[in-house]
């Protein structure tokens, strides 16, 4: 069974289901297999019902639905939004689904969270202001806050995964939960925090959100992306915590928090055993220029070339 594509194409399905009757009408076997699946009469509402059905939609309307909800997301289009959600007001929490790039689906918040980490891909020019009202207008349609039951995360845990700190606002002033976690088999940090996921994945502005909001650092590697760590490094703190610690002090640029764990005695080169986090590597490749000059100032092996 095919599955949308990523980047939504009324148009293209249109002209699908025409060339579909076209090639039926014309005798083509494989085209009346196709037609006579979902309906004996050869007309367009037929072929358009018999692309519907292979895309795995109950009926046209319900693909063109779809297609239009994912391009009034992408688009940011709160007019045309309102409206989609005042007719089918269900649509801000029903799973997305039958596409290519979400086969597991995603809800309606979550995608949106997701919107601006994915705009390369999905053709769309960043930085896509606007993503923040979207949200907002999705959970006064009725989308929860804090995700269906069963999910693998909650909508702020994947903002904090994506780095969208605007959504992660709005999310946190509807009253998402700071303290819930992922799923134990989730794809992100299994039984992490959003703080957690910002801090391994190197989005200091929501991790700056989230500390605003009173979320509890519970980890000196999360003190050290939030920039102290204060109460949080001994003489009995296990070597590995301090590796990975200061990764991510590198990957947020806290050259300070650098500085306290090297003092420590944390080898500059190694690499965390957990996350597979080595502090002067991910500087480079998420572009932390101030961790990258700080850490071999203060010894770090260079790399080889990472441009591989």
């Amino acid at each position: 069974m095919p599955e949308l594509p990523a980047r939504p194409d009324l148009d293209q399905l249109r002209r699908q289901a025409k060339e579909l009757l076209r090639a039926a009408r014309a005798g083509d076997p494989a085209a009346l297999a196709r037609m006579n699946a979902v309906s004996p009469r050869l007309t367009l509402a037929g072929a358009q019902l018999a692309i519907a059905r292979e895309h795995g939609f109950g009926g046209w309307r319900r693909l063109r639905t779809e297609v239009l909800r994912r391009e009034i997301l992408n688009q940011r289009d709160l007019e045309r939004l309102a409206v989609l959600l005042a007719e089918q007001p269900e649509l801000a929490r029903t799973s997305m689904r039958r596409w290519c790039d979400h086969p597991r689906g995603a809800s309606p918040l979550g995608y949106v969270a997701m919107l601006r980490f994915d705009a390369g891909r999905l053709g769309l020019d960043g930085p896509l202001p606007g993503t923040g009202a979207v949200a907002r207008a999705l959970l006064a349609a009725g989308a929860p806050v804090n995700g269906e039951p069963g999910d693998q995360e909650t909508p702020l845990i994947t903002a904090a995964s994506y780095g969208d700190a605007e959504v992660a606002a709005v999310l946190i002033e509807a009253g998402a939960d700071l303290e819930a976690t992922a799923a134990p088999a989730s794809g992100g940090v299994p039984g992490g925090t959003a703080l957690l996921h910002a801090a391994v994945f190197g989005m200091t502005e929501v991790v700056e959100v989230l500390l605003a909001a009173g979320a509890r650092v519970n980890s000196l590697g999360e003190a050290a992306a939030a920039g102290d760590v204060t109460g949080w490094l001994g003489p009995d703190t296990p070597l590995q915590d301090r590796v990975r610690a200061l990764a991510m002090a590198a990957d947020h640029q806290r050259l300070d928090v650098i500085d306290q764990l090297l003092a420590a005695g944390t080898p500059i080169d190694a690499e965390d055993d957990r996350y597979h986090l080595q502090a002067l590597r991910l500087a480079t490749e998420n572009g932390r220029t101030a961790s990258v000059e700080h850490l071999l100032r203060r010894g770090a092996t260079p790399l080889p070339h990472l441009d591989r």
